[in-house]
């Protein structure tokens, strides 16, 4: 099994990033993870841009097609005003067209994360992330992951040093290989 691992952060050392990353080390064996590092890549959503083939933007058609190769999604986000990130949005725009069925996400069984420097771990844009990653068509599996205070569960090199949140993440992967096992209902 596949999953792909969206930090919705461009910034280098990214709490969220830092979750994405250690979920490498913490999944079910025999599932690998990859790391999409190209959400900075992408042009703002603009359906007349949104070609097939040939004229298709080279880090869309990149976006889509890693989402379209994995099994699973893994989606980290940072709370921006109370919401997802930009950079996170404009991808979900970009992976859930075209609408009604066609699109990577549709029926893509995901998993969401939040880390923030704050009390609340990012629940928020996750509750956003939820409704967005569900319109879209994706299967959100039940649970999220609030991480509070990265600051302090984050060291300085960028590991995560807090066995509790390790535990929390470890549980959330098995959770998501699981719902990611059951088929897709016609």
């Amino acid at each position: 099994m596949l999953i792909l691992a969206l930090s919705g952060s461009l910034r280098g050392q990214s709490y969220n990033s830092v979750l994405a990353r250690a979920a490498v080390e913490l999944v079910p064996a025999g599932v690998d993870i990859e790391l999409f590092d190209g959400l900075g890549d992408l042009p703002l959503y603009d359906a007349d841009l949104d070609g097939e083939g040939d004229e298709e933007h080279g880090a869309v058609r990149h976006l889509r097609e890693r989402i379209a190769a994995a099994d699973a999604l893994f989606v980290v986000t940072p709370e921006y005003n109370g919401s997802v990130s930009g950079v996170l949005k404009n991808a979900i725009d970009w992976a859930s067209r075209p609408p009604g069925g066609g699109a990577v996400l549709w029926g893509k069984t995901a998993a969401i994360a939040g880390a923030t420097t704050g009390q609340y771990g990012a629940i928020l844009a996750q509750q956003d992330l939820r409704r967005i990653l569900g319109i879209a068509g994706a299967r959100v599996v039940e649970g999220d992951l609030p991480v509070a205070r990265a600051q302090n569960v984050i060291d300085e090199t960028g590991e995560l040093r807090d066995p509790l949140v390790a535990e929390r993440l470890r549980r959330h992967l098995e959770a998501l290989v699981h719902e990611a096992a059951i088929p897709v209902a016609a």
